[in-house]
C-alpha cells in the first residue's frame, strides 16, 4: 500500500505520523503559536526530527464554530508558509489541509505534494477536479455543513451506514477524476457528538470495506476532553490511548500534534505484529 508523493512512493502499510502545523490565530489548541518564520521552523524541525513522514500544514481554523477566513487571508498564510519549509527542509512531504481548489493548487504549486479536504469536495465543486489535474495524493474526509455549522448537523438515521454510504459517493466522484492516491478520514469531531465519535472509534474497522487507506485524527479533541472532564492541553494522554486502538484497527496513518508519542505507539504496536503476538 503506498502513495505517490513528488515522485517518491511512501508505503503507508506500516503506519505513518502525519505532524500538525497551523498557521492560525484560532484552532482549537495552538492557535497563535506558529505565526512568524522561527517558530514555524522550529516546529516543523523538531516534528520532522521526532519522526512525522507528513506535515500537515493549516491556514484555516476547522474548529467547530470557526468563522470563515477569506481566500486571500488563506493564500497569505499557507503559500509563503510553504515556501518557508521547503527552502529550509527541502525533503518535506507537505500536505496542504485546504477545502478550497485554488488555495491547494498554489500550495501544490509551491512545493506542497498532498491535499488534505475535510470537506471532501462538498464545499468547493472545483476542488475534485483540481486535484485530479494536480495528480496528487487526496485525504477525502467526511463532514456535514462547514466549521461554523456542522455540529448542527449531528442527525442520522443509521451512523455508520450513512458515513459508509457518503465515502461510497465521493470515492465514485474522486475515481471519475482519476485520482490515483486516495486516502479517507472518518472525520472524528465533524459533524458528529461524543456518543458518535466513540461507535465511530469502536467500528472503525468497517471502513475497510471500502479498500482505502486511512488516516485518523484524534488529537487533543473535545472528544477526549470533554469525557475525561479536562481541556486540550491535558488531552495526550487520552490520545495516545485512541490512537493505539485507531492502530489495532488498522489505521494508516496518524494526524497529531505530539508526534514523538505517536510514534511510540507505532513502535510498540509494530513489535506487537513482528513476532506475531496476539492481543
Amino acid at each position: 500500500m503506498t502513495i505517490n508523493c513528488n515522485g517518491t512512493l511512501i508505503d503507508i502499510s506500516s503506519p505513518k505520523v502525519m505532524g500538525i502545523l497551523n498557521t492560525t490565530p484560532d484552532s482549537f489548541f495552538d492557535g497563535g503559536k506558529y505565526t512568524n518564520d522561527s517558530h514555524i521552523l522550529n516546529r516543523v524541525e523538531s516534528m520532522l526530527n521526532d519522526g512525522a513522514t507528513f506535515i500537515d500544514l493549516g491556514a484555516y481554523s476547522s474548529r467547530p464554530g470557526a468563522k470563515e477566513v477569506s481566500v486571500q487571508e488563506e493564500l497569505k498564510r499557507s503559500v509563503p508558509t510553504t515556501e518557508l519549509i521547503l527552502k529550509n527542509f527541502p525533503e518535506t512531504l507537505l500536505s496542504i489541509d485546504t477545502f478550497r481548489a485554488e488555495v491547494a493548487k498554489e500550495a501544490i504549486e509551491a512545493g506542497a505534494c498532498i491535499v488534505n479536504d475535510i470537506s471532501g469536495g462538498t464545499l468547493d465543486p472545483n476542488m475534485i477536479p483540481t486535484v485530479g489535474k494536480l495528480r496528487v495524493p487526496y485525504i477525502l474526509m467526511h463532514m456535514k455543513g462547514n466549521p461554523e455549522t456542522m455540529q448542527t448537523k449531528i442527525t442520522y438515521r443509521n451512523f455508520m451506514r450513512e458515513l459508509l454510504y457518503y465515502f461510497s459517493e465521493r470515492i465514485a466522484e474522486v475515481n471519475a477524476h482519476k485520482i490515483n492516491d486516495v486516502i479517507i478520514d472518518p472525520g472524528f469531531g465533524f459533524a458528529k457528538n461524543l456518543d458518535q465519535n466513540y461507535e465511530l472509534m469502536a467500528k472503525l474497522d468497517v471502513l475497510h470495506i471500502l479498500g482505502l487507506p486511512l488516516l485518523v485524527g484524534i488529537s487533543r479533541k473535545s472528544m477526549i476532553y470533554k469525557l475525561l472532564e479536562t481541556d486540550a492541553s491535558q488531552a495526550l494522554n487520552g490520545t495516545t490511548s485512541l490512537n493505539t486502538i485507531a492502530l489495532s484497527k488498522g489505521a494508516n496513518i496518524l494526524r497529531v500534534h505530539d508526534v514523538k508519542e505517536a510514534m511510540e505507539c507505532i513502535k510498540i504496536k509494530e513489535m506487537i505484529a513482528k513476532n506475531n503476538f496476539s492481543i
